[in-house]
């Protein structure tokens, strides 16, 4: 039937589709009688494959892919995946190296630790007791019916012990206590300490009278000497060095020559300074290395130096380059040195906690001032109506400003974190800047002891050693980073990012940096005993002069000259370089 079925709709589609063709070519006169009889016929047709349904099977979604791996990074599913489906294992290649152990399941480095309810601090308890005695509970048996059998390792010590862990067996801790001479600890009153035992006179050994006197002879001279030491200051003296203290005209070495080919008096810079190249001079007479170096206000025709040897000196810089003046009175190194505005004067800041102010010419000690802590770093301040006022960093992280007239603090700023290492005097000298141990640069009001401005970043090292530029604008910071580091010294005090000299070594060492007077150099020392000279523009490393056996701590370009320059080292030695 089906198969007659499909014929005659064949049939009729095939002669409805011709009919069409015909119809479209050449029109043809149909009889409507010969259509008519067919009606009937055609109607039962379309009820039939109504009720048939002529397209293929076609399998269900779910039913293809059941058991077929899904992607784990599959976010989303467009069907119902079955339970088996979801929680298929993934697929992948063999791994013919895989090994049975490897293949066990793991979640832990050491292998498969099934979950167990077990307190930590029962777990931590039967540890111990198992490595103290040697037995402990068996995990898998119920505690609660404990008997011979539910013990692991040493079941008898276990008998023996009636099972008692390591926190249960022994006696108290009070007990034991109270056994030991002194009392118990708790009872405040009768306990005497840990140590009560060994209180008993017949077990502490004594010396004989004889020995007792000497050691309290030894003891009153330790104090004694240690008063002296803390209350005294070193006795003051001074040497003079050149044949007569004035010439003919009555002049002493302060003054001014006149007869060294260039004018000291004259305020004028030089137009062009040069590198130097040689070793022009070499002044000895220092026996330790030399802490610092000064030169003359305005002229620089003198030179100021310090030493661990405990004396200063004071040097002639042209004619004969004598030693003048040798100051002697201090007890311990001498730290730094600081010239007031005329020279008639200096400071001196050592290591025996005292700070001295010295006449340059006479060489007598004016004045004394000590706060018990060692300064570090002291300068006068340049202003001409407050000569008689100095400030010094101490190593109690204070700044403390004296009055030299009546010997007497004046003033503390106290803000630092650390010893603070330098102090210079900025902006037409209303302001001085700071830099310590606690790696930060703080810039003050004069007289005022609060810091309007604190530079630390966490990148900053310590900076112990710090110069102003001879035009009064930049600061150059000696850090320990090896570098030196350039900041402005008006306004804002940034941080000059193209101005950074590298190329040298002073971790560890206040190497002390200057210009030259015309702001094209650059000059430092180094830990190497080596001078260093960079460009200004460029910052570019342009020399290095072997000029030290050991550090070269300071480097002074001279003022008036075009290419002098004066180094100072840990060797005693002081060289002049031209």
């Amino acid at each position: 039937m089906a198969a007659a079925v499909g014929a005659l709709v064949s049939y009729g589609s095939d002669s409805d589709s011709e009919n069409e063709s015909e119809s479209r070519t050449s029109p043809q006169k149909v009889e409507p009688d010969s259509v008519a009889h067919l009606q009937p016929l055609k109607s039962n047709i379309i009820t039939t494959l109504a009720a048939l349904n002529s397209a293929p099977e076609v399998a269900v979604k779910e039913d293809v892919e059941t058991g077929v791996h899904l992607d784990p990074a599959l976010k989303e599913v467009t069907y119902n995946p079955t339970f088996e489906t979801m929680f298929a294992p993934e697929f992948g290649p063999v791994n013919p190296f895989r090994s049975q152990q490897m293949a066990a399941p793991r979640n832990m480095l050491s292998g498969y630790a099934e979950p167990a309810h077990v307190n930590d601090f029962m777990f931590e308890q039967q540890r111990r007791t198992f490595s103290t005695f040697g037995y402990a509970l068996d995990p898998s048996v119920d505690t609660s019916q404990v008997s011979s059998s539910s013990y692991i390792g040493a079941v008898e010590e276990a008998e023996k012990n009636k099972g008692l862990t390591v926190f249960e067996t022994g006696p108290k801790k009070s007990e034991k206590r109270k056994k030991v001479k002194g009392g118990d600890a708790a009872d405040i009153d009768s306990f005497l300490g840990p140590w009560a035992k060994y209180q008993d006179e017949k077990d502490v050994a004594k010396p004989s009278e004889d020995e007792q006197k000497e050691l309290d002879e030894i003891t009153a001279k330790r104090q004694k000497r240690g008063k002296n030491e803390e209350e005294a200051p070193a006795e003051e003296k001074t040497i003079l060095h050149i044949k007569d203290a004035y010439d003919y005209q009555g002049r002493s070495y302060l003054h001014i020559p006149q007869d060294v080919g260039i004018n000291l008096r004259s305020p004028d810079i030089p137009d062009k300074c040069y590198l130097p190249k040689k070793q022009l001079h070499v002044w000895t007479g220092h026996t330790k290395g030399v802490s610092a170096i000064r030169l003359f206000p305005a002229s620089g025709h003198l030179l100021l130096s310090c030493s661990m040897d405990c004396k200063i000196k004071l040097w002639e810089v042209y004619n004969e380059r004598r030693c003048a003046r040798t100051f002697i009175g201090h007890s311990k190194a001498v730290r730094d040195v600081c010239f007031n505005n005329t020279g008639t004067q200096f400071l001196s800041a050592a290591y025996d906690r005292y700070l001295k102010l010295w006449d340059s010419e006479t060489g007598q000690c004016i004045a004394r001032f000590t706060n018990r802590k060692v300064p570090y770093c002291v300068k006068f301040n340049p202003d001409e109506d407050k000569q008689n006022l100095f400030v010094a960093g101490m190593s109690d992280k204070k700044i403390v400003q004296w009055d030299i007239r009546s010997g007497e603090v004046v003033q503390e700023y106290d803000r630092h974190l650390g010893a603070v290492n330098t102090i210079t005097f900025v902006d037409e000298n209303r302001r001085f800047v700071s830099t310590s141990d606690d790696k930060s640069l703080r810039v003050w009001e004069w007289d005022i002891p609060v810091d309007f401005k604190y530079i630390a970043e966490p990148s900053m090292h310590s900076m112990p050693a710090v110069t102003l530029s001879p035009n009064g604008k930049w600061l150059a910071c000696q850090s320990m980073d090896n570098q030196i580091l350039i900041f402005g010294a008006q306004n804002r005090f940034r941080l000059n990012k193209k101005k950074i000299f590298k190329g040298h070594m002073v971790a560890g060492y206040a190497c002390q940096v200057d210009f030259s007077p015309d702001m094209s150099y650059v000059v430092s020392g180094d830990a190497d005993g080596k001078l260093n000279i960079w460009d200004w523009k460029t910052t570019k490393l342009y020399h290095r002069i072997k000029a030290h056996d050991k550090v070269c701590i300071s480097a002074l370009w001279h003022p008036h000259e075009t290419s002098k320059v004066i180094t100072c080292g840990w060797d005693g030695q002081i060289k002049l370089w031209d």
